[in-house]
């Protein structure tokens, strides 16, 4: 297990078991919108800026295609949760984005690095299943 960040967090939360979500996903930013046009949508966030859409990508969706992990439930009284699985992916400078449910985090990477996410994910002692 590496030091720092990520041996702090899993000491405080222990070790998480993740699951990688099976389908692969695009994340859209709508400037203008307050609800999208359709009903294709895993996850929204609006702000002041706009919307921020989290979609199913087909398979031969262009542009940044992310991979998810998504956690058994740790109630949103558990400190440190997501800390613990972003931690070792900043580490290893893997870029994520993030939406929380009530339940868990699906904590997105892109595509191409799921490897790399998997493996530092491993390296801090959370257990992974692809």
């Amino acid at each position: 297990m590496r030091d720092g960040l990520a041996a702090y967090d899993v000491a405080m939360t222990g070790s998480q078991r993740l699951r990688i979500v099976p389908s692969q996903f695009a994340v859209d930013h709508l400037p203008n919108s307050t609800f999208p046009e359709d009903d294709e949508w895993i996850a929204l966030v609006r702000a002041p800026e706009g919307l921020t859409v989290i979609r199913e990508a087909p398979a031969w969706a262009e542009g940044e295609i992310w991979k998810g992990f998504y956690g058994e439930a740790g109630g949103l009284d558990t400190p440190g949760t997501l800390a613990a699985l972003v931690g070792p992916l900043a580490e290893s400078s893997v870029p994520v984005f993030v939406a929380s449910t009530f339940h868990a985090d699906l904590v997105l990477v892109p595509a191409h690095r799921l490897e790399e996410a998997v493996s530092a994910l491993r390296d801090a002692g959370h257990r992974v299943a692809e």
